[in-house]
């Protein structure tokens, strides 16, 4: 199973289709949508983990250029500053991907980077400002 994180800019002309709908029936690819949202210009901009076939998903893919959504790789993650941590456990809370949980023995938070979907909700949510979102190399599909 092939799986990444992409960032799609919908121009105004697409935010009313179905696109990711098609995209998941026509080409058997499963998502996750970590983040939506219209913009005041009417653009749309949406994050989400698709899973599938490279096959299918390089398919995939051309059919959302072909609908004129831009498809980026997200271009950056999370990390945790464990020297400002207190492990106060807030950020687990709000984690969609388990990629923060208390290890009960320890009572510490424990991050599992890998298992971060980066829909960032874990930085506001740390009051000692721990968890940063930082930008990575911009990647973009060819």
């Amino acid at each position: 199973m092939y799986s990444r994180i992409l960032i799609l800019r919908f121009p105004k002309t697409e935010i009313s289709k179905p696109t990711v709908c098609h995209l998941a029936k026509n080409f058997d690819l499963s998502f996750n949508i970590l983040r939506a949202t219209i913009l005041p210009r009417k653009e749309g901009i949406m994050v989400l983990e698709l899973l599938g076939t490279k096959k299918n998903f390089k398919l995939g893919i051309s059919y959302l250029r072909e609908q004129g959504v831009l498809v980026q790789n997200a271009s950056q993650e999370v990390t945790r500053n464990k020297e400002k941590c207190i492990h106060c456990g807030a950020c687990t809370a709000v984690c969609p991907s388990g990629a923060l949980s208390v290890n009960r023995k320890t009572m510490e938070v424990e991050f599992d980077q890998k298992r971060c979907s980066v829909c960032e909700l874990c930085v506001p949510a740390c009051p000692t400002r721990s968890m940063e979102a930082r930008p990575t190399s911009e990647v973009f599909f060819e």
